[in-house]
């Protein structure tokens, strides 16, 4: 028996950074040996178990052949023949398919990034250049087995948005296009587009993941709501430069940029999509886009089996991020009105984040990036005051008044009302 660490934590160590969970890989054992060892058997679909002290993952070494369509189309053989090598040969990109012997460690020049060509390690077991295409910064698939799995397209495109400064190799993206020419990218299911979209969106340059799809096809089957945006004008007051996904990407980033959670980049992704149901050359006004851009998220959750707080989100964002970004020329009724559409009231952390993407999506215009988004501020500071109300009282005085229904909910929002008008004036005050 055999053991290795393979995998990102071997990339990650030469690239100096953190490390954060080690794969490890079993070459000559059976699943007896290693549950009497006291390894715990977890793999549903192949042999992976986890250490006894440790907890981390050590998976018996096999080969895969594709069998069927989807991520689940293979059969695994997992004997004690199969070869680290052959492990390796099966994995998606040269950089993932290095190992090193268990008590490895990088040498010192490999651990920063920056230092220029750092020397080949000859400890690793590197047969398809992984050392190398992590030197000249390239994310090049490991065989034409690549081709099995279309699932690797959407990991291609969330590495180049974890990698900023590496690029595609040009016969990896022809065949990822071809691949999308052929139907491969059709038999994804939406769990895994999800997953590996959610991850994409997480990482630094997010923007680039939707730059790799749409470069290779895949954006058109994937997320067609979204590629379709591209060739969209924005209205002069925007973008005289770029249309609605040059805008989209920008916004990402921006949203990258302000280290934004999940549910906020998912709404910033999504919050133009009534724009592309719009004929070539047309700019519809922004209600019509945004009541468009409702039902064309709303499928696309529904599609993608997004999780309820990100469509939730998305849909408030998709709603009203105009008359937020219009919200500074508000009176304290209509910012109000305003908070109670968004049900700020009762969600405010939702709404805290909902200002967030908003603000993503105005400085991630020409020119803006730096600017100052005082909508947020004002509308917080709107919401706290509304809820410093004590309603309780209000209502009790106004039922003794002899006010019923509706009149006492009247009561509650005109001191609400005021309580925003008083917010309001302090703050223009203050500044």
């Amino acid at each position: 028996m055999q053991i290795y660490r393979v995998g990102g934590s071997v990339r990650d160590a030469l690239l100096g950074l953190t490390v954060k969970d080690r794969d490890w890989v079993v070459v000559g054992a059976t699943p007896g040996q290693m549950s009497a060892q006291g390894f715990v058997l977890v793999g549903r679909d192949f042999p992976v178990f986890l250490h006894p002290q440790t907890h981390e993952e050590y998976a018996l070494a096999r080969t895969e052949r594709k069998s069927g369509h989807g991520y689940r189309g293979f059969v695994v053989c997992a004997s004690p023949d199969v070869t680290l090598q052959d492990d390796l040969a099966r994995r998606d990109l040269t950089i993932n398919a290095m190992a090193a012997p268990a008590d490895w460690l990088p040498l010192p020049a490999a651990a920063n990034a920056s230092a220029g060509a750092a020397p080949v390690d000859a400890r690793l077991i590197d047969p398809f250049g992984g050392q190398r295409d992590l030197q000249a910064r390239v994310l090049r698939h490991v065989s034409a087995a690549f081709c099995e799995d279309p699932v690797r397209i959407l990991r291609v495109a969330r590495f180049a948005a974890r990698f900023a400064d590496f690029s595609v190799a040009p016969e990896t993206l022809a065949l990822m296009r071809r691949m999308v020419a052929d139907g491969a990218a059709a038999h994804l299911v939406a769990e895994r587009v999800w997953q590996e979209l959610a991850r994409g969106l997480m990482e630094p340059q997010p923007a680039r993941m939707l730059q790799v799809l749409r470069a290779c096809g895949a954006l058109a089957v994937v997320l067609p709501e979204v590629d379709r945006l591209w060739g969209v004008p924005q209205r002069a007051d925007y973008h005289p430069e770029v249309d609605a996904g040059e805008h989209v990407l920008l916004v990402l980033q921006m949203a990258a940029q302000l280290q934004a959670p999940l549910p906020v980049r998912y709404a910033c992704l999504t919050h133009d999509l009534g724009k592309a149901s719009t004929p070539a050359g047309v700019l519809p006004h922004h209600h019509e886009h945004e009541a468009r851009g409702q039902h064309i998220e709303a499928q696309l959750a529904q599609r993608l089996r997004v999780p309820g707080e990100c469509h939730a989100l998305a849909q408030v964002v998709t709603r009203e991020h105009g008359n937020i970004h219009r919200s500074d020329t508000l009176d304290a009724e209509a910012v109000l009105r305003l908070l109670t559409r968004c049900d700020a009231l009762r969600k405010s952390a939702r709404f805290a984040q909902a200002l967030l993407a908003c603000e993503c999506d105005a400085r991630g215009r020409a020119g803006q990036q730096g600017s100052a988004y005082p909508q947020r501020a004002r509308l917080l500071r709107a919401l706290e005051a509304a809820l410093a109300v004590d309603s309780a009282p209000i209502a009790a005085a106004a039922q003794a008044g002899g006010a019923r229904g509706k009149a006492i909910g009247q009561a509650v929002a005109r001191a609400r009302v005021q309580a925003i008008a008083r917010a309001l004036a302090r703050q223009r005050a203050d500044s």
